[in-house]
């Protein structure tokens, strides 16, 4: 099977993880970032769950599933379970044509997650098919230490000149040519070694426009 890669945007949106393990916690802190509203159905929390419960990041069922526990949701991931209850989860996420991912269990998956790179609001997503997990892994590692912290910085930066950018020039064409001359520039250089000043410095001499935060109105 091939994969269709995308990047979802569940801010706000229900999600529902079954199971309380490390691993469901890792799958939760995952949601969390992507500002997911979170539903775990768990007996039992990891220590971190628990805290995340209490600090009202998430809600908690604090019991099996049941039938009719995945009403709303858009994604759902299983990371416990016996195989009857897999079963029984994949049935009603697929009668509501809900995403369900099933940890390590491809037959039960109507997506997989990739193993990912986050520096910022830069997203690297990394997947085998689910073939080699491993190989995800190492290659995200691999990653994590090539992809620095500037990288973020610099999506931040970028964020605050795109639309005194597109005012200065409507054409894309052009817009395009400005944006590949600043990645091939110095920037990033500068980003990684903590000079943000010189890097924002940077981007205007070479884009032409400073960088204007939101809402700054000018």
């Amino acid at each position: 099977m091939s994969y269709y890669p995308v990047f979802l945007d569940l801010a706000g949106r229900p999600t529902v993880v079954v199971g309380g393990t490390a691993l469901a916690e890792e799958k939760v802190r995952g949601l969390l970032v992507a500002e997911a509203r979170v539903t775990v159905i768990a007996p039992e929390l990891t220590e971190g769950l628990a805290e995340l419960a209490g600090l009202g990041e998430l809600r908690h069922l604090a019991r099996g599933y049941q039938a009719g526990d995945l009403a709303g949701a858009v994604v759902v991931i299983v990371a416990a379970g016996e195989p009857a209850v897999r079963d029984a989860i994949h049935r009603e996420a697929t009668a509501k044509n809900i995403l369900m991912n099933t940890v390590d269990d491809l037959p039960r998956c109507n997506w997989i997650a990739p193993s990912i790179v986050r520096r910022g609001d830069l997203a690297i997503a990394i997947s085998t098919a689910g073939k080699a997990p491993a190989l995800a892994v190492r290659l995200r590692q691999r990653l994590e230490r090539e992809v620095g912290a500037e990288h973020g910085r610099f999506l931040e930066i970028a964020a605050a000149v795109r639309a005194p950018l597109a005012a200065r020039h409507p054409d894309f064409a052009r817009r395009r040519e400005l944006w590949y001359r600043l990645v091939d520039s110095d920037v990033l250089e500068l980003l990684r070694q903590g000079e943000d000043e010189a890097a924002r410095r940077r981007f205007t001499e070479i884009l032409g426009v400073p960088p204007v935060p939101p809402g700054d109105g000018r």
